[in-house]
């Protein structure tokens, strides 16, 4: 759990983000998004529609909870289904892609209240439905192929 983790969060870093403690010494990395300018509810959308669960979360000098400037990712769900640090360099991939969506999309909304947000990406005018589908399809590619246990 902890060396998938911290694959997890060297590909992160690598890739250019910026963790809450610089790393992970347990099964959670916590990803600080607002250099980015996008924010934890955002982006769990995103990679909700992606078929990527996670969750937002505060970092240290949020000013709203409903609106937390990064995500927390843990390692423990997709280790029990037998995912490496092969794979969790992947997912690292996977949600730098989700990023970049959800930047583009942000830019492409026309009001900034998160609600907006919401309604515009599920609606039938979002441009960039294309790019969360093949993200999907690959995402649900490399997760089909470890099952979940018990199930």
């Amino acid at each position: 759990v902890v060396s998938n983790c911290r694959a997890l969060a060297s590909r992160l870093v690598e890739l250019g983000y910026q963790l809450v403690s610089g790393g992970s010494d347990n099964h959670l990395v916590l990803v600080d998004l607002r250099p980015l300018g996008i924010d934890g509810a955002r982006l769990e959308k995103i990679l909700d529609m992606a078929s990527i669960t996670l969750h937002k979360n505060s970092v240290p000098g949020d000013k709203s909870a409903l609106v937390p400037g990064g995500i927390r990712i843990g390692s423990p769900a997709m280790t029990t289904r037998g995912f490496t640090e092969k794979e969790f360099t992947a997912i690292a991939d996977f949600i730098h892609e989700g990023v970049q969506i959800t930047v583009n999309a942000k830019g492409l909304v026309s009001g900034s209240k998160l609600q907006e947000f919401l309604e515009f990406v599920v609606s039938l005018d979002f441009p960039l439905t294309d790019k969360v589908a093949s993200l999907r399809s690959r995402v649900e590619a490399l997760t089909t192929q470890f099952p979940i246990p018990g199930v």
